[in-house]
């Protein structure tokens, strides 16, 4: 195998390269060795760390969903997750030559999709599987924890996924000695937690998902008694399923820079005020998918721009502002109604929009709206959804920050969506939900 050698730039410090195969010597975090990576958790006094290759490491991280290892880099991330093994190989190398570490899923079968924890036999073959993927990843030097599964609590009854959550991990532990293991979990309550306290005692930490509740994990955490390290491993915008609705039932989206105050709040008061128990966690989304809407969870748009979401998190992780921000909104409007206001039009009628934006480098804004129906995919856990086509033609004047919307002739529910550009890679966005009747 050819061996290289070369000096390339990497947060700030220069770092020795040296390619044996995986091996990266370097001043930040890979261990030089290229073997796999020692993971383990220290307990001092009250306080659980994590250490990686005998260097505390707390996780700065993401879940890609498109927005790139790249710019996770360039934005002061450590790490990212990953709901799968697919490419895990390509994921992984990747990972490495941005000095990243990576807490990889692997996918166990869903009650809600229709396992059956009750039948031994595909129990057994699950388990198998899972060791082939194990096997083929464990001594990659950028792998630090194994997810087994994904909010397998999520729509599910039978107790016995926890059981099959400990054989996965008791396997892993036999044939992986360096690597922790968790299940990330939707929500905490007190039952869910003894179940798995009771049941999955093999796995190494908790990893929990949580969203507009996460101001109250603290509370539930000692409410359920769990003493032990956990990461947190979706975090982000309220969820569709915790804000107010409209009076026909459709979600109201917080715009771009209500869920930017979110996210840093958030950080700040729960995620990084808990230096006992918390090793870190992953925000959602880094990158963008169509859940409900298309801008809900991720701090992308699909065209590929930042959300102010992007600031925020490269500030909590560095310390620093970017040097260009995003757009800054103060509100929106259709018929002069906030999207609280249940706001109904007839159909071809035209009715005026507006948007209050300004932008913190004074960069020229241009702007695009939208019309689309109302998404009728209520898919749950995440699961791909199909985006709703725009509905052309009833928009007049694009690119103003007020303009004129032709009620679409059917009646039924839809959304006006308005997203701000600064012509730097940076965006906000905001929709109001809407209702065409006869």
């Amino acid at each position: 195998m050819n061996n290289k050698q070369g000096l390339w730039e990497k947060g700030g410090a220069i770092c020795l390269a040296f390619f044996t195969g995986w091996a990266i010597s370097c001043s930040g975090q890979i261990d030089p060795s290229g073997g796999p990576a020692k993971v383990e958790i220290r307990k001092t006094d009250k306080a659980y760390k994590l250490y990686v290759n005998n260097r505390p490491f707390y996780i700065k991280g993401a879940g890609l969903g498109g927005g790139g290892q790249d710019s996770l880099a360039r934005h002061g991330g450590n790490s990212l997750r990953t709901w799968g093994s697919n490419n895990g190989r390509a994921v992984l190398d990747r990972a490495l030559t941005n000095g990243f570490y990576v807490t990889m899923g692997l996918r166990v079968g869903l009650e809600r999709r229709g396992f059956d924890y009750n039948d031994t036999s595909a129990v057994n073959r699950q388990l198998e599987t899972i060791k082939t993927e194990v096997m083929k990843y464990k001594d990659h030097p950028a792998l630090i924890i194994w997810a087994i599964g994904n909010e397998l609590n999520l729509q599910a009854k039978n107790p016995k996924v926890w059981d099959a959550v400990n054989d996965i991990s008791k396997m892993i532990h036999q044939i992986d000695t360096n690597h922790l293991t968790t299940t990330p979990i939707a929500g905490i309550n007190p039952q869910l937690i003894h179940e798995i306290k009771t049941r999955a005692p093999d796995l190494d930490l908790l990893a929990i998902q949580t969203y507009g509740g996460i101001a109250g994990l603290p509370d539930a955490l000692k409410k359920s008694e769990w003493d032990k390290p956990y990461i947190i491993t979706e975090w982000g915008a309220t969820g569709y399923w915790e804000v107010k609705k409209t009076g026909w039932g459709a979600p109201i989206e917080e715009d771009s820079s209500v869920k930017a105050d979110s996210y840093r709040k958030r950080y700040e008061t729960v995620i990084a005020a808990d230096r006992d128990q918390c090793l870190g966690s992953y925000v959602f989304l880094w990158g963008q998918k169509q859940e409900r809407t298309p801008t809900w969870f991720g701090v992308f748009l699909e065209s590929g721009e930042e959300t102010e979401s992007v600031d925020v998190m490269h500030y909590l992780w560095t310390g620093k502002w970017p040097e260009n921000r995003s757009p800054r909104l103060a509100g929106a409007w259709l018929d002069g109604k906030a999207a609280l206001e249940n706001i109904r039009v007839r159909p071809n009628q035209t009715y005026g929009a507006r948007i209050s934006v300004a932008d913190p480098d004074k960069d020229s804004l241009t702007y695009r709206w939208e019309v689309v129906e109302e998404t009728k995919t209520h898919s749950a856990g995440g699961d791909r959804e199909e985006k709703p086509s725009a509905i052309s033609g009833l928009i007049q004047e694009q690119n103003k920050s007020e303009i004129l919307m032709k009620a679409p002739e059917m009646p039924g529910a839809y959304r006006l969506f308005v997203y701000i550009f600064d012509g730097h890679g940076h965006a906000g966005h905001a929709n109001i939900p809407f209702y065409v009747e006869r």
